[in-house]
């Protein structure tokens, strides 16, 4: 790599249009770090892949990122969405759909900010989305997300305008874009270059708003919403009704597990990370008491409760049930999470018949060394005695 060369960043750039404008910036003579939750779909030269979620940012990466004097080009193409009736969001997909699609994209921006309000040029922009200037009915909470892009980038180029700063941030505000894998495509690069290569460009005039096919489409589209947005709507639904795209059926994975979580430590954490990362929404039962394994608990029901919400990898804590196949009639979960020393127990082949039977998967954990409540508690006993 030629260290003299300018670099950007592309946050999603693995797929989709966020691929087409990594290649695009390689042609244009950038090294560019692609930051997505997977490897690119293609690779070219001059790229630079780190592992990155938008669920969880990578703070540490993106300050440096931003530090980098070579850097100056940030494009934020990541986003998810499905057409769907509201009725079939569930809380924890909606979470996700706010969080990547507008609160990651502007604390992405905040972090570059110090780079996008100076005196050298710096090129920056983020998918919003024809939906963020419509009501867009079986796409509710997605266009809830955009239209906070779409005022965000509106709001702030003023900012930037106001303090006397020439750069800006550019508004992508397309329809639906075919070659990409939203709503179920593929990818495709031959349909996304044109796009690209229009995106590029106005990026680099610092232009803050681009709705690709606005003359052809858009403006009338935006007009018939502003005439009667009522009627506009019921005809997006229909529309969305005849377009094969509805998905109206829940997709989130509801996980459970339960435990007496006294004298929280590391170990728990771990147990809490590792059950998050197979499911999109991770209910925890926590027990009143640890009777049912012969044991006393050091810390109060409400105290175990309260710390257990507090990890970041919990989405709910509930009171445990006698039986964690009770659990699903409350519940009804995905998949269970258990320790892998239960496998094979009398209790346990019941659980796997009942709950295999409700499509529910069991998943054994092995137990890994390190800190244990047992160990605590022994230490604590023994210093107690002493």
């Amino acid at each position: 790599m030629n260290k003299t060369a300018n670099k950007a960043v592309v946050i999603g750039g693995s797929n989709g249009i966020g691929l087409a404008i990594s290649k695009q910036l390689v042609l244009q003579g950038y090294h560019v770090d692609i930051l997505d939750i997977c490897q690119p779909d293609e690779e070219f030269v001059h790229t630079t892949y780190y592992p990155f979620n938008m669920l969880e940012l990578d703070v540490d990466l993106l300050e440096d990122l931003s530090r980098d004097p070579q850097v100056n080009v940030l494009m934020i193409t990541a986003g998810i969405g499905r057409v769907t009736d509201f009725e079939y969001l569930h809380i924890a997909e909606i979470e996700k759909t706010m969080r990547i699609n507008v609160e990651s994209a502007i604390k992405i921006i905040r972090i570059f900010y110090d780079r996008i309000k100076n005196e050298k040029p710096f090129y920056s922009g983020v998918m919003g989305s024809i939906a963020g200037f419509v009501s867009s009915p079986m796409f509710s909470v997605y266009a809830a997300a955009k239209a906070g892009v779409c005022r965000f980038v509106e709001s702030v180029n003023i900012e930037l305008e106001v303090a006397g700063v020439e750069n800006r941030i550019l508004n992508v505000s397309p329809g639906s874009i075919k070659g990409t894998k939203f709503n179920g495509g593929s990818n495709d690069l031959r349909m996304t270059e044109s796009l690209a290569k229009q995106i590029m460009e106005r990026l680099m005039k610092g232009e803050t708003l681009y709705i690709p096919e606005y003359e052809e489409i858009y403006k009338g589209v935006i007009s018939r919403y502003y005439t009667d947005a009522r009627e506009y709507g019921l005809h997006s639904y229909r529309y969305k009704q005849k377009s094969g795209r509805v998905q109206n059926r829940k997709r989130v994975r509801i996980g459970y597990l339960s435990g007496t979580f006294d004298l929280f430590h590391v170990g728990h954490i771990n147990l809490l990370k590792r059950a998050k990362s197979q499911c999109d929404y991770l209910i925890v039962g926590v027990h009143p008491d640890a009777s049912h394994k012969g044991k006393e608990t050091f810390i109060p029901f409400a105290e175990r409760k309260a710390v257990v919400a507090a990890c970041k990898y919990v989405d709910r804590v509930v009171d445990s049930c006698q039986e964690d196949s009770d659990a699903w009639e409350l519940w009804h979960y995905d998949c269970l999470f258990v320790g892998s020393d239960y496998k094979g127990t009398e209790r346990f082949n019941r659980y796997e018949e009942i709950l295999g039977a409700k499509g529910v998967q069991i998943i054994y954990f092995p137990y890994t060394q390190g800190t244990s409540s047992t160990q605590i508690r022994h230490r604590i006993l023994e210093q107690a005695n002493q």
